[in-house]
């Protein structure tokens, strides 16, 4: 897709030449430098002497224009007419087809919008060609898949694409009321009638539960509680694609896009920590659990305080793909890391019916074959 001239200028793009033969360096996940598709020059993406810092989250509420900038110098930024995605790159790169829904980009590039600029960024561990390999195992596991599916085993079926999230630090403070419930048990007398039709009365330890009323208060500090920023894939396959090896992020670096794309946040910074609250609300039930102790407990109320609340605004990849059958949209997702896939799938009730008629073939052709042996 070609950019207008009157849009950005070359002298605004921040691009990696190959001082060898001229082409642009992209970022090899091999051996995690950037590195030139054609003579093979590689180097290295210098180390950052920054730390990866931890953002106050109530500074950040409500922004400021010097709190956003753009993610890449002369990055530009393209949204899909179809799902709503917007999806940043840097030439090379280019967005012909929407990755998350397989729409035809029809709209032209734009500069990217600044934005609230990422902070680290997990790059990417596994090759195109180690994903779609992924893949092609992934679907051979599927029994019944249409031939649509295959095209995810094609380097052509997917996209490296950098998700955005947004990880969430903070101490609680949770007061509690409960009960805790501690069993007992009482001996039952019972009759019954025994194998030679006599009465019997026989005895049981039946057990009972007492409750007592508690309250208290549990503390806790949260580290990188992770939110995905993106509403373009179900939320249940991006958890199932965890865990993601955090220690390994790197400050971030407009390097480690280069060759890859980048989704812009969908999901705002207080609507992620709604959802991180959700996240820590699940762990402080587990904590107040424990400290009412006994055997059962019921748990009546929970109010928690969040204090010292950071945030950061992270990338982590993904190979992402998708297509329509049917009027239905179906993804699948790769994680860069670890290779996990997860995916939708449908079913090709012409290969269901053929396997279905081959087992009646093959029920009726032994039926035969005993009836005329059994003849003889």
């Amino acid at each position: 897709m070609q950019v207008p001239p009157q849009q950005i200028t070359q002298e605004k793009v921040r691009r990696y030449h190959c001082p060898g033969c001229g082409a642009d360096l992209l970022f090899e996940p091999k051996d995690g430098q950037l590195t030139c598709p054609y003579c093979g020059h590689s180097e290295q993406i210098p180390q950052s002497v920054e730390q990866i810092e931890e953002r106050s989250y109530e500074e950040y509420l409500r922004l400021r224009p010097e709190q956003l900038q753009q993610m890449a110098p002369g990055a530009l930024e393209v949204q899909c007419n179809s799902c709503g995605a917007l999806v940043t790159f840097t030439p090379p790169e280019v967005a012909r087809n929407c990755d998350f829904c397989g729409a035809a980009i029809v709209a032209q590039p734009k500069s990217a919008d600044p934005i609230v600029a990422p902070e680290a960024v997990l790059p990417f561990r596994l090759q195109k060609q180690q994903a779609t390999a992924a893949i092609r195992q992934w679907i051979s596991s599927r029994w019944f898949a249409p031939d649509a599916l295959k095209k995810f085993a094609q380097h052509e079926g997917i996209d490296g694409v950098y998700l955005p999230y947004w990880t969430y630090d903070a101490y609680t403070t949770s007061h509690y009321t409960g009960q805790r419930g501690e069993y007992y048990y009482e001996t039952e007398y019972y009759t019954e009638t025994d194998a030679q039709g006599n009465r019997v009365q026989k005895s049981r330890q039946v057990r009972k539960t007492r409750w007592y009323s508690a309250s208290g208060t549990v503390e806790r500090w949260f580290d990188d509680i992770l939110v995905p920023a993106t509403r373009s894939l179900p939320q249940n396959r991006l958890l199932a694609l965890e865990p993601w090896d955090l220690p390994e992020l790197k400050p971030y670096d407009p390097a480690f896009l280069s060759g890859y794309k980048a989704q812009r946040y969908q999901v705002s910074l207080p609507e992620g920590f709604e959802q991180a609250k959700q996240i820590a609300a699940r762990v402080i039930e587990g904590d107040v659990r424990r400290d009412i102790g006994g055997d059962e407990q019921r748990i009546s109320n929970v109010q928690t305080h969040y204090s010292g609340i950071t945030f950061k605004h992270v990338l982590m990849p993904v190979y992402v793909g998708a297509y329509r059958l049917n009027q239905k949209l179906y993804q699948v997702i790769v994680n860069g890391r670890t290779g996990e896939v997860q995916g939708d799938r449908p079913y090709s009730w012409i290969k269901i019916a053929l396997f279905v008629m081959t087992i009646l073939f093959v029920l009726a052709f032994c039926g035969m074959l005993a009836a005329i042996f059994g003849n003889r």
